[in-house]
């Protein structure tokens, strides 16, 4: 099944073989306003994670890593993730969201992806 992804060597593959699953994933999976769509990026770097409802097109809450109560924390990558995870879900709570839907982007289950959705299933958001 092609996607209009083009096949490439070396870390370009690993991309597009991300973007694959990322589009394969969206054809089956969408935010209402009753129960959006936890969206989580993650770079080398740091991790995103937004709360969107794909039929109006809002961002109804958003974390980062670059957030000024999370930047320069303590604690690995994993740590990081598990504070994002806890603020966006605290962040959705007040703007009224219960239940989510979790698109982890195409990225494996697992590490910092599995850290955040497991502190936002603490904080008291679910999947």
């Amino acid at each position: 099944m092609a996607y209009g992804v083009k096949i490439a060597k070396g870390d370009a593959y690993k991309r597009a073989a991300a973007k694959r699953r990322h589009i394969r994933i969206r054809k089956r999976i969408s935010g209402t306003p009753e129960r959006p769509r936890l969206v989580v990026t993650r770079s080398n770097r740091g991790i995103t994670a937004q709360v969107i409802d794909d039929i109006k097109g809002h961002t109804v809450a958003s974390a980062s890593t670059l957030d000024a109560s999370i930047r320069g924390g303590e604690g690995d990558k994993s740590a990081q993730a598990k504070q994002v995870g806890a603020l966006v879900a605290e962040r959705a709570k007040a703007a009224g969201v219960e239940a989510v839907v979790f698109d982890r982007g195409g990225k494996q289950y697992a590490g910092r992806i599995a850290a955040l959705a497991d502190a936002a299933r603490e904080a008291g958001l679910k999947f």
